[in-house]
């Protein structure tokens, strides 16, 4: 059976979906792996690496119509009709698909009769840890999330004691403790700044409090503010505008405020208004992870960096595609570890639809649509009626993405 890499197509996706290191790992299951000449030069991995793992390098067209497994970052929209095209129809498509937010691109992606599966939804078990591509993603977001402020920042994080006198630390606000958040918040106290955390999810507070940041207590009655997954539900607007306006005060004395709130297929949830960002001391830095579903700060402007103010607002929009080195190597291994339930000891495919992690992330299947939510969204019946239906999928982050964040923060 081949598994086949190609090479990326969305704007500024430096990722590659399989490292050389992943590859081989592959190939000592019995499969045979193609890849894309160039397919891994953006991250760093040159054609000569994967050859040496036992991979094959050749062209674009042959990758496409070979392929049993196609392994993406991104799969590609419907309107490259010409890498469709060339997909076998039982071909199964994996990669970050945006399910939730673009249900009618899955529709047509649907019609070529393939089975796709979304990275978004891998289903928050334990048996899935390994797969979690959401939260691999995330974690490098949340790092890089604070360096690029650092960078952005005309202040330094770290106080400093010296002849010249004292320096302050800096204080660093991160508004949502997912995995996202809590990078976040653990690397801006590695660099030495004082850090204060908030999510509407009372029961992350000890996890905010064990990476070294202050809890910040709201007098907001969220109730039941997390699912059974252990995910922050989608809170009102009238919650979220009570939330943004108690914020107000605390990212007002912020030197840099950290954003990671979104709700998978919907609008990111608007925390900071204007009136807040105004009252921010000129240099201050606003780094919105949440730029790819609107943005978490009104004034976000998605896949720019702006000045208002005297406050710089950074909606990059694929934080974890600026370290693709590293980013690349923690999916491939996600996806080694998903492909591995997809295949059997000899290495032929096993397209088990009742399998709980298949039935999860698994969208489409053998031309219907059968995830539930898309379904759903797509104004169809919820259970397909001659194909057994998909377990519920856990909610997603939406990373991304892909990278894509649940509201309260990024998984």
């Amino acid at each position: 059976m081949i598994v086949a890499i190609a090479k990326e197509t969305s704007a500024g996706e430096t990722r590659v979906a399989l490292t050389p290191t992943a590859a081989a790992a592959l190939v000592k299951n019995k499969l045979e792996v193609l890849i894309e000449s160039g397919a891994g030069s953006a991250a760093g991995f040159e054609d000569a690496a994967y050859i040496a793992k036992g991979a094959k390098v050749t062209d674009r067209r042959t990758v496409l119509a070979s392929a049993d497994i196609l392994l993406q970052v991104r799969v590609s929209p419907p309107e490259r009709q010409d890498d469709y095209a060339l997909l076998k129809p039982a071909c199964v498509v994996i990669g970050f698909c945006d399910p939730l937010g673009s249900p009618k691109e899955i529709a047509q992606i649907a019609t070529r009769g393939l089975s796709l599966i979304s990275m978004e939804l891998i289903p928050r078990i334990t048996r899935a840890q390994s797969m979690d591509a959401l939260s691999s993603q995330a974690n490098l977001a949340g790092y890089k999330a604070v360096i690029m402020a650092a960078e952005a920042s005309p202040r330094i994080f770290p106080m400093m004691m010296t002849a010249a006198g004292t320096i302050a630390p800096a204080k660093v606000f991160v508004v949502g403790a997912g995995v996202a958040g809590l990078q976040a918040i653990a690397t801006a106290k590695r660099l030495g700044a004082v850090v204060s955390a908030f999510d509407v999810r009372a029961a992350v507070k000890e996890q905010v409090q064990s990476v070294g940041a202050k809890f910040v207590e709201l007098a907001l009655e969220t109730g039941d503010a997390q699912d059974k997954g252990g995910y922050a539900k989608a809170i009102s607007q009238d919650m979220q505008r009570k939330q943004a306006e108690l914020m107000a005060k605390v990212v007002a004395e912020s030197d840099v405020v950290i954003t990671t709130a979104a709700v998978p297929g919907k609008p990111a949830p608007k925390l900071i208004f204007a009136p807040a960002v105004e009252k921010m001391q000129p240099g201050s830095v606003i780094v919105d992870l949440a730029a790819e579903r609107g943005g978490n700060c009104e004034l976000t402007v998605p896949g720019k960096t702006i000045v208002h103010d005297g406050v710089t607002i950074i909606g990059h929009l694929n934080i974890a595609a600026t370290v693709p080195y590293h980013a690349s190597a923690m999916y491939a291994n996600n996806l080694v570890k998903l492909v591995a339930v997809l295949v059997d000891k000899d290495g032929k495919l096993n397209l088990d639809v009742t399998d709980e992690v298949i039935a999860g992330c698994l969208v489409c299947h053998r031309g219907e649509v059968v995830q539930p939510q898309v379904r759903q969204a797509l104004g169809m019946p919820i259970t397909p009626t001659d194909k057994p239906a998909p377990a519920p999928a856990a909610t997603g982050d939406g990373h991304a993405t892909n990278q894509a964040a649940i509201a309260g923060g990024t998984r």
